[in-house]
C-alpha cells in the first residue's frame, strides 16, 4: 500500500513556507487557501510545551470552551442521581443515570458519546468502567472538569463545545478550534483564547516559557508553524 501524499495534500504543502513562523491571521489565510476537501474540515492547533511529560507535577490537563464554539455537536452522557436525570437530559445529555447507564456501556460496548460527566458520589459506579473508558480517554476526572458537584452546569458547557485536553507523552496538547468554513476572525479569536488559557495553567515546576511551538492545521492539511 502506497504512503504517497495525496495530490490535494501536496498542493496544500506548496502554499506553506516551512522556514517561516506565521502570524495568526496570515496562517489562517494560508490554511483557508488550501484545496477544499469533500467535508468541512476541523481546524486544530498543536501546542508543544516545555514540560517533562514524565513528571506528574508538570502535567497539563483541563477543559476549555472557545468563545465561538467548534461547529460540532458534542455528545454527553452523565452519571447522576435519579433526582437529576431529567435535568441532565434537559441540559443536553443524550443519556443520564447510574447503574443502568454503566451496564449499557459495559454490556453493549456502547460508546456513542464524546464526554462523560459524573457527580462525585457516582464515581463508585463509573469506577467499574475504568477498563473500557480509560483506554478511550473517556474516564471522567476532577482535573478535566468532568467530575463535578454541579453536573447540570457541566453538561450545558460541554454540550455547547467545552473540550477536555491533556498533554501527550511528547509534551504536546492538541485542541480543536473550529471549522475551515468559519470566519477567519472567529478562528483567530478561538485560537488566541486557548493559547491564553494554556499559558494561565502553567505548572509551578516549569521554568521559563511554557509554550515552545504552536502549529495550525486542518484535518487533511499540513501544519503551519506560528510565531510564539
Amino acid at each position: 500500500m502506497s504512503n504517497k501524499p495525496s495530490k490535494r495534500y501536496t498542493e496544500a504543502l506548496t502554499k506553506v513556507d516551512s522556514e517561516k513562523n506565521y502570524e495568526v491571521d496570515d496562517a489562517i489565510k494560508v490554511l483557508q487557501s488550501f484545496p477544499k476537501a469533500k467535508f468541512d474540515e476541523a481546524v486544530e492547533i498543536a501546542v508543544k510545551l516545555n514540560i517533562d511529560p514524565k513528571q506528574a507535577d508538570q502535567a497539563v490537563r483541563g477543559s476549555f470552551s472557545v468563545p465561538n464554539g467548534i461547529g460540532k455537536e458534542i455528545r454527553v452522557v452523565a452519571f447522576v442521581d435519579d433526582s437529576l436525570v431529567d435535568a441532565a437530559k434537559e441540559a443536553g445529555a443524550t443519556m443520564a443515570g447510574g447503574k443502568e447507564l454503566a451496564d449499557k456501556i459495559k454490556n453493549e460496548a456502547w460508546f456513542d458519546f464524546d464526554v462523560v460527566i459524573a457527580e462525585p458520589k457516582m464515581m463508585r459506579v463509573v469506577g467499574q468502567l475504568g477498563r473500557v473508558l480509560g483506554p478511550k480517554g473517556l474516564m471522567p476526572s476532577p482535573k478535566a472538569g468532568t467530575v463535578v458537584p454541579d453536573p447540570v452546569k457541566a453538561i450545558k458547557e460541554f454540550a455547547s463545545g467545552r473540550q477536555e485536553y491533556k498533554n501527550d507523552s511528547g509534551g504536546n496538547v492538541h485542541f480543536n478550534i473550529g471549522k475551515v468554513s468559519f470566519d477567519a476572525g472567529k478562528i483567530a479569536e478561538n485560537l488566541n483564547a486557548f493559547v491564553k488559557h494554556i499559558q494561565s495553567v502553567k505548572p509551578s515546576g516549569v521554568k521559563g516559557n511554557l509554550i515552545a511551538t504552536i502549529s495550525l492545521t486542518s484535518t487533511m492539511g499540513p501544519g503551519i508553524r506560528l510565531a510564539v
